[in-house]
Formats: structure tokens, sequence, C-alpha cells
């Protein structure tokens, strides 16, 4: 049976076209029609309960048993019985037999979300139900069979839990015999502006009143943002707005108070180790990795210019075009030293030799700011306007192209 996958998430509520989240549901369709065990990967927030849905719903046992178990609500000493059910009088508080998950969904398909968190000791029940179909219920010696498909997930690494001793080895390679990642909101970006429509209005409807809309700052304040909650953070945020703003225009000042960590780049994320380990990095330490990060991006940007105006250009103007960014720089360079940034004031080995501030400058020559302005309006001519097309014939980033459109308010 072949099946659109626009027609997957509209049955779903599936919101975008992001590639890898396309590819991540193509798998689920792919593998819906086997009995193969599947481990979803992805941060929290990112949507992962959809996808074991879509595989039960397209598989033969779609009308069997579904079950979403999560590992991580179940206290440890009760996990067990949930899951494969208990005998009479087994344990304190056991006052009559009870069948577990795994029996009840015998047919069906049971969906273990936080898988990480199960105890080693159920662990090792779980490894024997996907091997064998057996599984012991709690205070007994009777061996039951179920026939069951597991599909988990998990949004934490668990190569690293098997490092340290906290996830069996043996277990992953079985639950990991189809993988499925779901890719974080700040990797779909050409999502997020789809998703806050498609929650705004549904807020509207509602509370019943007329849907919240962005101004164009706020657009660019949205699609920068990290999203470190994905979806769910997105989803909540629209609501918030939706029922705290007066003003259904709501501009980039507005929205920054929803993101109170909101920095205005997608700053890397320093993540702590696991168990209580401090933090490698100061704050000084991600300040000077993103300044130095800053640096490169300007060098790496000098060299495109560069290449693209020997291309235009005679040798010669060329030359003096980089003079004139050699003492651009240089200039910005002492101006970093006088106010005590030493860090900024840095300069790493360029390709060509640094020109003294003594050397005369052609005035007539174009600034490094016109000759980017007159690039990028090349580029976009070139390619009818397609911005995408444009920022990759310019060796930069889609985000980065349209931030310089509105900086310099090329049309």
């Amino acid at each position: 049976m072949t099946v659109n996958i626009q027609a997957v998430k509209q049955r779903f509520g599936i919101i975008g076209n992001n590639p890898e989240l396309n590819h991540a549901i193509d798998i689920a369709l792919q593998v819906a029609s086997t009995d193969l065990s599947v481990l979803i990967s992805g941060e929290s927030g990112t949507g992962k309960e959809v996808f074991p849905q879509i595989i039960h719903q397209y598989s033969t046992r779609k009308h069997g048993q579904y079950i979403a178990v999560n590992c991580g609500a179940i206290p440890e000493g009760t996990i067990d019985s949930e899951l494969f059910g208990h005998e009479k009088g087994s344990f304190t508080g056991a006052t009559d037999s009870r069948k577990g998950y795994f029996e009840v969904a015998d047919g069906g398909t049971i969906f273990l979300d936080e898988v990480a968190e199960l105890p080693l000791s159920t662990q090792v029940r779980l490894l024997r139900v996907l091997e064998t179909g057996e599984f012991i219920r709690v205070g007994s010696s009777k061996v039951h069979k179920t026939d069951v498909r597991v599909i988990a997930a998990t949004n934490v690494d668990l190569i690293e839990k098997i490092q340290n001793g906290r996830f069996r080895e043996d277990l992953f390679y079985r639950l990991n015999t189809v993988p499925i990642h779901i890719p974080p909101l700040r990797n779909r970006e050409e999502d997020i502006l789809l998703l806050f429509r498609k929650f705004a209005v549904d807020f509207s409807e509602k509370y019943r009143m007329p849907p919240i809309k962005l101004e164009e700052d706020a657009k660019v304040v949205l699609m920068s943002y990290r999203w470190p909650g994905n979806v769910r953070q997105l989803k909540n945020i629209t609501e918030q707005i939706s029922i705290i703003e007066k003003n259904r225009e709501i501009n980039a000042e507005t929205l920054k108070k929803y993101l109170p960590d909101y920095m205005g780049v997608k700053l890397p994320a320093v993540i702590p180790k696991g168990n209580g380990e401090k933090s490698f990095a100061s704050e000084r330490e991600i300040l000077y990795k993103i300044l130095f990060d800053l640096k490169n991006d300007m060098n790496d940007l000098k060299k495109i210019v560069f290449d693209m105006l020997r291309k235009e250009n005679n040798y010669a103007e060329v030359e003096a075009d980089h003079a004139t960014v050699i003492r651009r720089l240089k200039g910005s360079r002492e101006n970093a030293v006088a106010s005590g940034d030493a860090l900024t004031a840095s300069y790493p080995h360029a390709e060509h030799p640094v020109i003294e501030d003594t050397q005369e400058i052609d005035e007539g020559s174009l600034s490094l700011e016109e000759k980017e302005i007159e690039l990028i309006k090349k580029a976009l001519d070139k390619h009818n306007g397609r911005r995408k097309q444009a920022a990759r014939e310019l060796g930069i980033s889609e985000r980065t192209l349209y931030r310089k459109i509105k900086e310099y308010n090329i049309n």
C-alpha cells in the first residue's frame, strides 16, 4: 500500500516540510508493515509520540491494542508489575492478580517513552520479551507468551548511558533495529512560521478572539531563537501571547518578553555531562568561543567578497579594495585595543600582506559595504529573487542573507 506523506501529515496533524521530518515520516511508513522494533530519538518537545501512532495505524496490528507507557513516570518499585503484571500477594498491596501491559496488548503495539529511565532489572525482562516473546508475572513462576510490537523513544544519548553502565548494550541493539531521528525545531527554520500561524489560528478559535500576527522584526526573532523546548515550547508561547496581549500585531520587543533567554543569535549550548559533573566551560569561555566564531565568519565573508571581485574586476582594483578592507579592520582593531577588549582586537594571519596605515587609499574606490550590497543584488537578480539559491551562491546562510537584506534595505 502506497501512502502519501502529505496525507499522513493531515491525518496526524503534523505541520512542516522540512526534509529531515519528511524522511522520518517516510521511514515510519516503510517499517509499519513489518514487526521490527523501532527506536525513536530526538529532543524533548519534538513530537516523538506521534510516530509510534503512525507506525501502529499503518500496520497489520492497527485493530489491536495500542498502549503508550511513560517509563520515567512509573516508580521503580512498580514498573515490573505495570509492564508484566503480578500475582495476588506477590508484594504489599497486591490484593488481586493483575495483567501487565504486555499481556493486555497481545497482538498490538506498546510504545515505551523515555525508555532510558527503565531500571536495569526491568531491562533484562524487556530483553527477554523482545527475543522470545516470553515474560513472567511478578511473584509467579509461570511463563506467559505475548505477541507485541515494541516501539521505544528517548531524548538522551543511549550510547553514553551504556558507557556509564546504566543501559544494557544488548537491549539497545535489540530496540535500535530501525532508528528514526526527529529533528529539533531549530533545524527546521522553514517550519517555524508555519507552526506559529497554525497555533495562532487554533488558539483564536479556542478562545474566540482574533489570531495574533507577527511583524517582520518579530519574525526575525522567532526564526533566530534556539527553541530548547522545541515545538512544545513554541506552542506554549503562542498560547500565552494569544491570551495576554491585547494588540494582535506582535512586534519584536513584545515577543522577546516571552523569550527571557533570547540572545539574538542561535548560540552554541554548553550541556554539562551526567553524574553531577560540573560544566567544563565558564561564561567567559563561552563568550570567547562566540567572538572567535564571529571573527572567523568575518574572515570567511571577506575571502568570498575578494574571490568574487577578482572575477569581475582587474587585479589592481581588487588590491585597492583589499587595502581598504585591511585598513578598516585594522582601525577596528585599534579601537578595540583602546576600549580594553584584547580578544576582539586579535587579528588572524591573512592571505595577503597587511598594508600599513601609511599607504594611500583611493577615495574613489567602493567601500566593502557597497560591494557587499552590489554582490547581494547581483545574486538575487541572477536567481530571480530566490534567497536560498542566492545565499548558496554567496556562500552564506539564508538567515544571514535575510539579515543583510533588512540591514541594507535591499528591495
